[in-house]
């Protein structure tokens, strides 16, 4: 378990999302500009056997279900290798079975993305205002105050950051960061 430390080396309030060519468990290959059509995106750095990724699958499908003006695209970077319930052909499965709902599942194969974000753990959440299709970064923290898997949410601070993203007023939760598995990073 890993829990962001360190902020120096992510992206700041206001940044805009660095760019991406990812393909998706849909057989389709998606770019940041495909989401230009919604008014905010939301990208959660997170893979398929992480106890506390797992455990925020439900929020994550909750939020791509409940805002039709956000697009919640989950990006996997991790290592398949050395990590085979994260290969693409899982994510696949993830998502047919419904496990996964959001947006667009994309697999970062070459990591190049997670370290463009500077995302250190699965789950690290991401989320942007689309300013005239320039994605700016407004709040970066956790899903909600749970912080173990097994743990119940009390209160739920991404929804928060959603609502008030999407109502155009300034975010009202103070960001922690999310707590989950450290990235595993490709050797070499």
């Amino acid at each position: 378990m890993v829990a962001l430390e360190s902020e120096s080396d992510v992206l700041g309030h206001g940044d805009r999302a660095p760019d991406f060519e990812l393909e998706a468990t849909d057989g389709e290959t998606y770019t940041l500009g495909d989401f230009d059509d919604h008014d905010a995106l939301l990208v959660v750095f997170t893979c398929n056997h992480c106890p506390y990724a797992k455990a925020k699958f439900e929020a994550m499908n909750d939020i791509a279900d409940d805002y039709e003006n956000l697009a919640v695209v989950g990006i996997n970077p991790n290592d398949a290798e050395e990590y085979p319930e994260d290969s693409f052909e899982k994510m696949v499965e993830y998502v047919e079975s419904g496990d996964i709902d959001i947006t667009a599942y994309l697999r970062d194969e070459t990591q190049e993305v997670a370290e463009a974000y500077g995302a250190v753990c699965t789950p690290d959440p991401f989320l942007f205002r689309n300013d005239n299709d320039d994605f700016l970064l407004v709040y970066h923290g956790r899903f909600d105050d749970a912080m173990n898997p097994d743990a119940e949410p009390e209160r739920y601070e991404m929804r928060e950051a959603v609502e008030a993203l999407l109502a155009g007023e300034e975010i009202p939760v103070e960001e922690t960061p999310s707590q989950g598995c450290s990235i595993k990073w490709v050797e070499g």
